[in-house]
């Protein structure tokens, strides 16, 4: 994956010159818990400033990033990412602890990330995507097929959003997935057994039809309803 990092920032330096501020990787990928089918490149694209130019300037290099099986560069100006810190205290959280410089001069480092706001992005992220879960589940439990891969989708967001959660509560918690359900388990007292059987799946140690989705899903649910629990009790 290094080659296309390379061609990546190749492609990005001809696009913009010197506008490009900073090319940042972050994520699974820089925190060494990428699966291969699973997990996405996630990058970061610093601008002097972004104007319609810039935008058409992107297209070309964004397309053939996404081509490659990653989703386009997130792209923002050096005084929008210094100014809203406070807005994403989740993604900025964690590309502190985990980004790799790819080019440029490293702007996650030195942000100053406010925790006001931290305990209620992680409620609202952890509502939010409880209740999209939900609403995609209504429209598969006749389809195991889809069922399956949805929450295969899913548990790695939630291993996230669970992390974020143990850190609310003073715990450090590495990147890792099965290492935050460890700990999710000692401290919120979820049931382990259905992200153990996804994190199974996905690290290819049983086959896909191997997992019943439909058994899993009930313990998922509980044990996500669990954790927002313990992180709306912070607020009390």
């Amino acid at each position: 994956m290094d080659k296309r990092l390379d061609q990546l920032v190749e492609k990005l330096t001809k696009a913009f010159g010197e506008r490009l501020v900073s090319v940042v990787l972050y994520g699974s990928a820089a925190a060494g818990d990428h699966h291969a089918g699973y997990s996405d490149f996630n990058i970061l694209c610093v601008l002097g400033e972004i104007s319609p130019r810039e935008l058409a300037a992107a297209a070309a290099p964004f397309r053939w990033w996404r081509e490659q099986g990653s989703p386009a560069p997130l792209l923002l100006t050096e005084h929008e990412l210094a100014t809203s810190a406070d807005c994403f205290a989740i993604e900025f959280h964690d590309m502190q602890s985990h980004h790799r410089l790819l080019l440029g001069k490293d702007v996650i480092a030195p942000l100053v990330v406010e925790n006001t706001f931290y305990r209620a992005q992680v409620e609202h992220d952890l509502r939010a995507k409880l209740l999209r879960l939900r609403q995609k589940a209504c429209g598969m439990m006749a389809d195991q097929n889809l069922l399956r891969r949805m929450l295969l989708d899913s548990v790695s967001t939630f291993c996230v959003l669970f992390r974020h959660a143990l850190q609310l509560h003073g715990v450090d918690a590495p990147p890792q997935k099965r290492e935050v359900l460890r700990l999710a388990v000692e401290r919120f007292g979820v049931d382990p057994a259905p992200f153990a059987k996804l994190l199974d799946v996905r690290e290819a140690r049983i086959k896909p039809k191997e997992m019943d989705p439909l058994a899993v899903l009930p313990a998922y649910l509980r044990a996500i309803e669990t954790v927002i629990d313990a992180v709306d009790r912070l607020e009390k």
